[in-house]
């Protein structure tokens, strides 16, 4: 698998899969699972959606810095999976964190991304164009995602079930 003490660490975009098939996966390795989100809102005492909205960005991802230190700080001589938020790795002291540990992108298309963040209904009227921001953060998030993986996972037309069945197999090869 990873080399003692690495972490599994899933990056992609929202909706990719990173949470659900990261704690399958986990489960299915016998090694412990974090979440940067969930690490975040517990510090915060709030959902992160409401930290980003509340307290701004730059307090967010101070949160999200010290979510990720926290988790492969926790990860033990067995490793395990760590499925970070889809902009952690905009971060370069979050990428320098990440030096070491085994990085998969679970890769999703736009329309995917859309359907799976509910973006994809008809919505009341939002001013400016979320759509079109979201396109906007693919985008740029894209290549920072494909250079920091050593293994790339389409999720598309995936169920997390089988992405972590598939990463499973390919992480005991």
């Amino acid at each position: 698998m990873t080399a003692p003490g690495a972490a599994i660490v899933l990056i992609g975009p929202p909706g990719a899969g990173k949470s659900s098939a990261g704690s399958l996966l986990a489960a299915e390795l016998g090694v412990p699972f974090a979440d940067t989100d969930d690490l975040v809102a517990a510090a915060a005492g709030k959902p992160v959606g409401d930290v980003f909205v509340d307290d701004g960005e730059p307090v967010f991802r101070e949160f999200e810095r010290q979510a990720v230190a926290r988790a492969l700080e926790a990860v033990g001589p067995d490793g395990g999976v760590l499925a970070l938020g889809s902009g952690a790795v905009l971060d370069p002291d979050v990428r320098r964190m990440l030096a070491g540990q085994l990085i998969v992108y679970l890769e999703a298309g736009f329309a995917t991304v859309a359907r799976r963040t509910g973006m994809d209904r008809p919505r009341v009227v939002i001013p400016g164009n979320p759509r079109g921001q979201l396109r906007a953060m693919l985008q740029e998030r894209r290549p920072v995602y494909a250079e920091l993986a050593a293994i790339t996972v389409p999720t598309d037309d995936t169920a997390p079930e089988e992405v972590a069945a598939d990463l499973a197999s390919r992480l005991r090869s």
